[in-house]
């Protein structure tokens, strides 16, 4: 199963919490099966995400959507801190 890996630091947590659950529906609508948040041990103003999807083609859709509509706007993404990095991960049979 295809993941979308989102790293970003944040300015406040509380402030990206609220931005982040604004756009649940945006990504039930692009197919998100699963969704992980993680914030770094050491790094309260860091975060992690993985959101898992059915195809690789819906997981890089949803990451142009990101770069180009949602992280572009301050307005939407209020709480971050430079650009963030996302990469579509393919799971490895082992």
């Amino acid at each position: 199963m295809p993941v979308l890996h989102i790293e970003h630091e944040i300015g406040e947590l509380a402030v990206w919490l609220d931005a982040f659950k604004k756009f649940a529906a945006a990504r039930e609508a692009a197919g998100v099966t699963r969704t992980e948040v993680y914030q770094r041990a050491d790094d309260p103003n860091y975060v992690v995400i993985n959101l898992s999807f059915e195809n690789v083609a819906a997981a890089t859709s949803f990451r142009e959507l990101l770069i180009n509509q949602i992280w572009s706007s301050p307005d939407s993404a209020p709480a971050l801190v430079g650009p963030p990095t996302a990469r579509v991960l393919e799971e490895i049979d082992l």
